[in-house]
């Protein structure tokens, strides 16, 4: 028979914020903090743009053409952090048009309280896109 554990908060026994999972096979630990994207996004980026959907996102900033700026609602802990995104710009449903933008963090420094991005062309030139994903990784203040 499953069982079905209900919690409200959970804390670890050696330190209340560091939970470990152990894996499938059993051979190998993992931090269950460390593995929680802590920043996420859809993002409607032409026209007026705007969040769809989020998480840990305060505001959406349009800084120009293909620019964009997430701030968000609680800081990372430092500037040491993975964000990676992803464009979607066929919006058909059809498999015959390519996804001819690619969607990045800005070259511009990391901040804990902020991330630029940048949607462009594969030639390079800057430009908005129907549907962009930023995701982050790291560690929260």
């Amino acid at each position: 028979m499953a069982s079905i554990l209900k919690v409200d908060a959970m804390q670890g026994v050696t330190s209340a914020g560091d939970i470990t999972i152990t894996s499938e096979g059993g051979a190998a630990t993992q931090s269950l903090q460390q593995g929680l994207a802590k920043v996420w996004a859809n993002i409607d980026g032409t026209g007026t743009i705007g969040l769809r959907d989020s998480l840990n996102v305060s505001s959406l900033t349009d800084d120009g053409t293909g620019a964009y700026d997430t701030s968000f609602s609680n800081n990372f802990s430092n500037i040491i952090y993975c964000a990676l995104g992803c464009p979607k710009e066929n919006t058909t449903g059809s498999r015959t048009s390519d996804v001819d933008r690619v969607f990045h963090p800005a070259r511009l420094p990391y901040t804990t309280s902020a991330c630029a991005w940048l949607a462009q062309r594969y030639d390079g030139i800057d430009a908005d896109v129907d549907e962009a994903y930023p995701l982050i990784l790291g560690d929260l203040a």
